[in-house]
């Protein structure tokens, strides 16, 4: 199958990857439009996975004021200042703001959460559904778990602003890493609502 310049143009707007690499990726999938951008998503985690561990120090605070009843700060690290400043960039940590003023997320990822607040959602669950055996139990425990990192966690959480409702945060960056070829990190948060007790 020819792969054309119109073919690649329309894989490159989609997926927001390089010239070469849509071409690669149509030429694999055999001009296949939807395989194409599963393998440059495949790549792009590979190559978000390799990145991981990379120092990200610049990057920006941005902050989000909404009706002026909720005030969220965030900041966000890449590795380098050129990065820091492109449009892509400030427009998801813009999106992230608005997205934890609208979601209220208490913790950036799962590992941020303390031992003692997972054993006491465990302690609920399980008080929720004894009487079942254990191995249903534990089944149970660890879907009930999952909804709970869902609703808490801000990489968990799905985009409010994605009209399909399917993608998290944590999608989100990883694509945004894939694009701009470095390592990126949510690094904290903070979020106020009027009125509410701290």
């Amino acid at each position: 199958m020819t792969i054309t310049a119109e073919m690649v143009k329309n894989l490159r707007e989609k997926t927001g990857a390089g010239m070469m690499d849509c071409k690669k990726a149509l030429t694999e999938a055999e001009g296949d439009f939807d395989k194409a951008v599963e393998l440059l998503r495949k790549k792009g985690l590979a190559a978000a996975e390799k990145k991981a561990g990379r120092q990200a120090s610049e990057g920006i605070i941005a902050s989000y004021i909404h009706m002026d009843k909720i005030g969220v700060l965030v900041e966000v690290n890449c590795e380098t200042d050129f990065v820091a400043r492109t449009d892509d960039f400030k427009q998801f940590v813009k999106d992230v703001a608005m997205h934890i003023a609208a979601a209220s997320p208490r913790y950036v990822k799962r590992e941020d959460i303390p031992e003692e607040v997972i054993n006491k959602e465990k302690e609920i669950y399980r008080e929720q559904i004894k009487g079942k055996p254990e191995h249903v139990i534990d089944k149970i425990v660890e879907g009930k778990l999952e909804k709970f990192y869902s609703e808490v966690c801000l990489l968990d959480q799905v985009f409010v602003k994605d009209p399909e409702q399917k993608k998290t945060i944590k999608e989100l960056l990883t694509e945004l890493i894939a694009k701009l070829g470095e390592n990126i990190v949510i690094r904290r948060f903070v979020r106020f609502q009027l009125g509410e007790e701290s």
